[in-house]
């Protein structure tokens, strides 16, 4: 096998971002084979990233892109965190093994709060009052496939109201120059659901942003347009970024824009039947062994994805949240060191361990202009979410191999020992598996667990 040189690795990271599987894991073989060889070399970092968004949500990336972008980033870890499918997971395990990355799994979903204390509030959702972000972190392989049944009627009611509200964007843009968008012919191809992929907002903005391109252009017309047709203002480093037609980020940032913008005058929300009971799915999280975590978002004072406005959410009651999560059957809460507060970290870091809640970590990447890096992590304040992100991965790899070696099975043979004993033990095992073959970590484990 020849080792990828100039030309031969811009083809390889093309092809890592193909439509074809097998071209997709081929191509992940090739990098890896170079660097078994040390033919191909990087600086490894501390930095871990556990929520990365996938072609199969939405993303730039496919899986085994964004596990070479992680690799290649410095990370010691990465994950794939899709909105209502886990249809990432099989490839994004066996890419990273390939590449040689650690890597872990899970799953992003809306579910209800309206039958809790809280149903009246905006609690981590910027679109709605009682309903809330949740992330089930580190699926055990095995589980994969129950995973994905769990979420296929999600994907199929909210598809329903995807389609509502294309019809009811259409008839916004009825006095302006664009077509209609039909979502069979313009939206569904632009995501994966006919291979477990869902549909989300973003691709409805995305297709929205392509018929602008294609009927304005690109630059000031396009700036024009949103502000003459769609009443939208674009102003700042935005209306820079827009203004200039050679920005090679230029379809991201317009649908940041519409969503920040433009998403508010279509968005219908969800149903009861989309949004699931939470005492459903942190039942479900715990039942296949995975880690159901709720996601802190904080008050916005700025939003660092300019996607969001300045806006109050759960640090009003965080106490009384935080208590009631831990009375619900979270393990877990995660959240963005970059989006928050050292105050912010700090009081939520203190309700964690009050509630025997482990901390994870993970920053979204759903954009070609975000970096895969994360140097917050890295504070003094964060530093400690290197080791959760770690003990995560050896979590669900010996949660594959034996149930009762969950990280919170009552029959791990560390139950007895402080949660924080058990993610340094189970940080250590991360830390020393063989990333080409995670499948090593078993013996470490047996020798520490047995």
């Amino acid at each position: 096998m020849g080792y990828p040189t100039g030309g031969q690795m811009d083809d390889l990271i093309r092809q890592l971002n193909g439509r074809d599987l097998s071209m997709r894991l081929d191509a992940a073989t090739r990098i890896g084979q170079a660097v078994r060889d040390g033919k191909l070399q990087r600086r490894v970092l501390q930095e871990v990233n556990n929520h990365v968004h996938t072609s199969f949500s939405f993303s730039p990336y496919e899986p085994s892109a964004a596990a070479f972008e992680a690799w290649r980033a410095g990370l010691g870890i990465v994950g794939s965190i899709d909105h209502d499918s886990i249809a990432a997971a099989q490839e994004m395990l066996e890419a990273s093994r390939r590449i040689g990355i650690a890597s872990t799994v899970g799953f992003e979903v809306r579910c209800s709060f309206h039958d809790t204390p809280f149903a009246t509030r905006k609690i981590n959702n910027p679109d709605s009052e009682g309903i809330v972000y949740m992330c089930v972190h580190g699926v055990p392989r095995k589980a994969i496939g129950e995973a994905g049944r769990f979420l296929e009627p999600i994907r199929n009611i909210r598809n329903e109201r995807n389609r509502a509200q294309v019809a009811l964007l259409n008839e916004l843009l009825n006095d302006s120059s664009l077509e209609s968008l039909d979502f069979d012919r313009d939206v569904m191809p632009l995501s994966r659901f006919e291979e477990g992929g869902s549909v989300t907002e973003r691709h409805i903005l995305h297709a929205l942003a392509l018929r602008i391109m294609d009927t304005v252009g690109r630059g000031t017309p396009v700036v024009d347009f949103l502000q003459r047709k769609l009443g939208i203002p674009v102003e700042g480093r935005i209306g820079s970024l827009l203004s200039d037609p050679q920005n090679a980020h230029y379809g991201y940032d317009l649908l940041g824009l519409l969503k920040g913008n433009f998403l508010p005058r279509f968005f219908m929300q969800p149903s009861r039947e989309e949004t699931i009971d939470v005492r459903d799915v942190v039942k479900f999280g715990l039942s296949i062994g995975a880690i159901p975590a709720y996601a802190y978002l904080g008050d916005i004072e700025q939003s660092v994805t300019g996607d969001k406005k300045a806006e109050r959410f759960e640090d009003a009651y965080l106490d009384e949240l935080v208590a009631y999560l831990a009375e619900l059957g979270y393990p877990a809460i995660t959240y963005m060191p970059p989006r928050n507060s050292v105050a912010q970290m700090r009081r939520l870091q203190t309700l964690c361990k009050r509630h025997g809640l482990m901390e994870i970590s993970g920053v979204d990447i759903n954009s070609s202009r975000q970096s895969f890096n994360c140097p917050e992590l890295l504070a003094p304040d964060c530093i400690h979410l290197v080791d959760s992100a770690w003990a995560l991965v050896a979590h669900e790899k010996l949660t594959d191999y034996r149930d009762q070696w969950s990280l919170f099975s009552k029959d791990n043979p560390l139950a007895d020992r402080t949660l924080e004993e058990r993610i340094a033990l189970y940080a250590k095992l991360g830390k020393a598996m063989d990333p080409f073959e995670p499948e090593s970590i078993v013996a470490l484990a047996k020798r520490e667990l047995q």
